[in-house]
């Protein structure tokens, strides 16, 4: 099976092989630096998503492969709170879509404001930790978990939720 991915990231990267290789599919994969067609930081789980699905068609088609899969990190409001967002999608060649989304935490006030003043969320946390590339090893969720969840294992979560319902498909179709 070839798998064209829409990220460039290599957590996110290591995310797809990894999910792949949990279902004990056998696959291909071909990594692209691929347009999410929404704001660098999206602020909202429908603008999260839309980018995770923009990010998945670009990259199939970009392949022509079987299978394209786009994952967006994002934020939400949730009753003045701002929370953490995840989205994934698989697209189809032949059109078929499925999305999934993956975990969420409320996020500390300093984060959002910093979000409200227009910055991202990978650089306002290496601000918060003090250190450089949060967004490409633990990310937030990791911080904000203390490792018990890091942005590699919450993705493949998400990767693996796509991954069942296109084999579900499959088998039924």
């Amino acid at each position: 099976m070839n798998i064209a991915i829409g990220t460039k990231n290599p957590v996110k990267i290591q995310a797809v092989k990894s999910a792949f290789e949990q279902a004990q599919l056998d696959a291909d994969f071909t990594s692209y630096d691929v347009p999410s067609e929404v704001s660098a930081q999206p602020i909202s789980d429908e603008e999260t998503r839309l980018g995770a699905l923009n990010r998945a068609r670009h990259a199939q088609l970009k392949e022509h492969a079987e299978v394209g899969i786009g994952l967006e990190g994002g934020v939400k409001w949730i009753e003045g709170t701002l929370y953490l967002c995840n989205w994934g999608a698989l697209v189809t060649a032949e059109g078929t879509v499925f999305t999934a989304m993956g975990a969420g935490l409320p996020l500390p006030e300093e984060i959002a404001k910093g979000i409200e003043a227009g910055s991202e969320l990978g650089p306002l946390m290496d601000h918060f930790t003090s250190r450089t590339g949060i967004r490409h090893a633990e990310g937030a969720i990791g911080v904000f978990t203390n490792n018990l969840i890091t942005r590699q294992s919450m993705f493949e979560q998400i990767v693996l939720q796509l991954v069942g319902q296109y084999t579900l498909h499959k088998s039924v179709n």
